[in-house]
């Protein structure tokens, strides 16, 4: 099977295109057949060799396919392992594309309890985005966020994967959700998702500027904070607020004043990607409601995977980044 195959750790450049033998499915694991797999900062990371990835490596988290025993059409849940406790993933948890061959190929193999059925209406690149994301902000959203319909949410760094979703969700849970960018367009294309505005984190007095469009100019009840940015998102916050911080992509470490955090009442919740009860909660939630499809950006050919690393990285997208198996359906 062809695959993108990196021996090395570094730039984008180390993933290059090679013929793998491919996997067989067992009692416990099914085979998919890909037809399009979701890039990921996460995969940055593994790439990077952050996740010590035994090499030679496939990476990759998100796919969607056929699965090649009973011909359905399949999702590919990266949550391996979860366990038994929903509050936090077991210690053997692990995302597909860390330890074992991901979805940048034409098939992969995963736990059986890990294919859930591909959602009417959604494109190969449409379903392929879903999981990851989907599963990283419905948890942050109303697992470990409890968001509610009529309350107010900020979402930090618009245009990302999890953030583009996260503003459809709490759109469609009926949430008044305003996001910040460093760029109008990314602002502008939120509020075709829902968003009612947005902020530009780059220009002094941001902080305000969000607290002035929240309900009331009082703060938000929930904060998503994927960069790190903990100080000025607790300052976002009403009396009592919930700030989720699910990444640090532009901060690994935050100093937080003490008095005002804990007269604030604020709870400071962490969250990483979900169980398969959150994923089935998500996939209940689309059901339900008008949420729009995953944005796609860019698709490239699975042979363009650095390209597509070096796309992902520039930062000028505004949603998924695509490899797709399907040569003559790229768009």
């Amino acid at each position: 099977m062809r695959a993108a195959v990196q021996r090395r750790y570094g730039g984008p450049d180390v993933l290059e295109a090679a013929e793998l033998p491919g996997p067989v499915p067992d009692r416990d694991h099914a085979v998919i057949e890909l037809r399009a797999a979701a890039l990921n900062w996460h995969d940055v990371l593994v790439r990077r060799g952050q996740y010590r990835s035994p090499l030679p490596h496939v990476p990759g988290a998100d796919g969607a396919g056929i699965d090649v025993e009973t011909g359905a059409e399949v999702l590919v849940l990266p949550a391996l392992r979860w366990g038994d406790d929903e509050s936090a993933p077991a210690p053997d948890w692990e995302i597909l594309g860390d330890r074992r061959h991901g979805t940048y190929a034409e098939k992969v193999r995963v736990p059986r309890d890990c294919v859930f059925p591909k959602p009417p209406g959604l494109t190969w690149a449409e379903a392929a985005a879903l999981p990851l994301v989907g599963l990283t902000a419905y948890r942050a959203l109303f697992t470990r966020g409890r968001l509610r319909a009529g309350e107010s949410l900020l979402v930090l760094g618009a245009g990302g994967g999890v953030a583009t979703m996260a503003v459809s969700l709490a759109s469609a849970a009926g949430a008044h959700v305003v996001v910040t960018s460093s760029a109008e367009a990314k602002i502008a294309a939120a509020g075709e998702l829902g968003a009612v505005g947005g902020v530009r984190y780059d220009r002094p007095g941001w902080v305000e500027a969000a607290v002035a469009r929240s309900p009331r100019r009082r703060g938000f009840d929930l904060v998503l904070d994927p960069v790190g940015s903990w100080a000025d998102a607790l300052a976002t916050l009403r009396p009592g607020g919930r700030l989720v911080v699910l990444g640090a992509s532009r901060a690994e470490s935050a100093t937080l004043a003490v008095r005002p955090y804990y007269f604030g009442q604020y709870d400071l919740l962490g969250t990483t990607m979900g169980s398969s009860r959150d994923f089935e909660g998500l996939l209940r939630l689309r059901a339900e409601h008008a949420v729009p499809p995953p944005v796609i950006d860019r698709v490239f050919p699975l042979a363009q995977a650095a390209k597509a690393h070096e796309y992902l990285e520039s930062g000028r997208g505004f949603g998924k980044t695509v490899l797709s198996t399907d040569v003559e359906g790229i768009v």
